[in-house]
């Protein structure tokens, strides 16, 4: 296998409280800290593995969005990535275009396997892997727990409600990865210095020729309700009593 591709989104960092706007037009970012996705940062290390055991010649980094995605993207490279790509885009991106510039991006490099989280943390809304793949025309394989390759094939095992599920697709494919994984790695200061002599593409999106704008609009953000203070009661009647005052029985 010669390229892996793994895509990293840039999201608020997961330690961080999410505060809505005042107007409701989104989430606050400014003065927040950014990072990788966790779940994309789990599929860059599994990658960086495979090209470890000689199962890949490069990995090849790739996020889509302002130029401040770029601190992900060095990011990934001190990990150990090749090449980072930089889809240069300002607007809003819904999954399914953000899966037609994969797909783009799939041609461009001529790569052998896409490898993403199984949902980013700020949307949730784990389709872009899946409508990948349906664009693709090729195998898929999601929320990855353990990944065995053997030559043009991958062996994925996955966790399901009665227990574990394993398949096998025939590569290029799209396998998108669960925490159970594995643990990513932590950069060191060298890698970082070493990383920013890596390449890194700035593709403006208008280059790709990717169809359609977003199909999706997010209209207005709210927080969520303030959760009432519960009470305390002594006993069982006590307990019956303050749900008929609410008229839950």
């Amino acid at each position: 296998m010669e390229k892996i591709l793994v895509g990293l989104k840039r999201v608020v960092d997961y330690n961080v409280r999410v505060r809505v706007k005042s107007d409701g037009s989104g989430v606050e970012t400014d003065g927040v800290k950014m990072s990788i996705n966790p779940f994309d940062e789990i599929a860059l290390e599994e990658a960086l593995r495979m090209k470890e055991r000689g199962d890949a010649s490069e990995v090849i980094v790739v996020s889509i969005g302002a130029t401040e995605a770029q601190q992900q993207l060095r990011t990934g490279l001190a990990m150990g990535a090749d090449r980072a790509i930089l889809i240069e885009s300002s607007g809003e991106l819904d999954p399914l275009r953000v899966a037609r510039i994969f797909k783009a991006l799939v041609d461009r490099e001529d790569a052998d396997l896409v490898l993403l989280g199984k949902q980013a943390i700020d949307d949730d809304n784990n389709q872009m892997g899946q409508m990948l793949a349906a664009i693709w025309g090729r195998p898929q394989a999601t929320f990855a727990s353990r990944i065995e390759l053997n030559g043009n094939t991958a062996r994925v095992t996955r966790e399901v409600d009665a227990g574990l599920e394993t398949n096998e697709i025939d590569l290029p494919g799209v396998i998108t990865v669960d925490l159970r994984l594995n643990e990513p790695r932590y950069v060191k200061l060298p890698d970082i210095m070493k990383a920013k002599k890596k390449p890194m593409d700035v593709i403006p999106l208008a280059e790709l020729d990717v169809e359609g704008g977003p199909a999706i609009r997010e209209l207005t953000y709210e927080a969520p309700a303030t959760r009432e203070r519960g009470i305390m009661v002594d006993d069982v009647a006590g307990l019956v009593a303050a749900l008929k005052d609410r008229g839950l029985i």
